[in-house]
């Protein structure tokens, strides 16, 4: 990767700002070959944000949320997706500590020994500006099973008790098709028995 390849923004166009804020941008690029070339692009902005992989050392189960994604629908989908818990970060919050907050928010438990799995992946750079960043902790989750959740008025999250084996084992499969939850539950796989003895 060249960081010393320039690019620069030239002009922002403000075309939408609500839940989503989206802006057309006007960029002056290097290059590869030589020379420039002027782009336009519009991006989505709607700052950073927090997946937790919360794991439940004692039943050997992974929690997951359960909820309407509006963009699997209208990729011909079914909408309702078993994924890891997430929001977006509060102005000045960490990671770790927007993590705990969903995962209450979310699922009514409370994270234990929460740690950064990534600090922040784009989620599609070509398209957002937006980073998430993946957080791994441990919960107990008796009494989570089917529980529904949700502090903001268009949550409804039901929380989905998953054997760790069949977590993985979906995950392997390709049976998960949220990259948020695939990352994690491939670095959750790799460190599955490890994390189940140190516990």
């Amino acid at each position: 990767m060249d960081r010393h390849q320039p690019a620069r923004i030239l002009a922002r166009t403000t075309l939408h700002e609500g839940f989503l804020k989206l802006y057309r941008y006007r960029f002056d690029v290097q290059k590869h070959g030589g020379g420039t070339h002027v782009l336009e692009w519009e991006l989505m902005e709607r700052g950073h944000a927090v997946a937790v992989l919360a794991y439940d050392p004692r039943r050997d189960a992974i929690v997951l949320g359960n909820e309407f994604r509006p963009g699997a629908l209208i990729a011909g989908d079914h909408p309702f997706r078993d994924q890891l818990f997430a929001g977006a970060l509060e102005p000045g919050e960490s990671p770790l500590d927007a993590a705990i907050r969903e995962v209450h928010e979310e699922a009514g438990l409370a994270l234990r020994e929460p740690c950064i799995i990534h600090p922040g992946a784009y989620v599609s750079s070509g398209g957002t500006s937006e980073k998430i960043a993946l957080v791994f902790g441990f919960v107990d989750a008796d009494g989570a099973d089917d529980a529904i959740h949700g502090t903001d008025p268009g949550e409804d999250v039901r929380t989905v008790v998953m054997p760790a084996a069949q977590f993985i084992e979906r995950v392997r499969a390709a049976a998960i098709d949220d990259c948020k939850t695939l990352v994690a539950g491939h670095w959750f796989a790799t460190r599955h028995d490890a994390l189940r003895r140190s516990s």
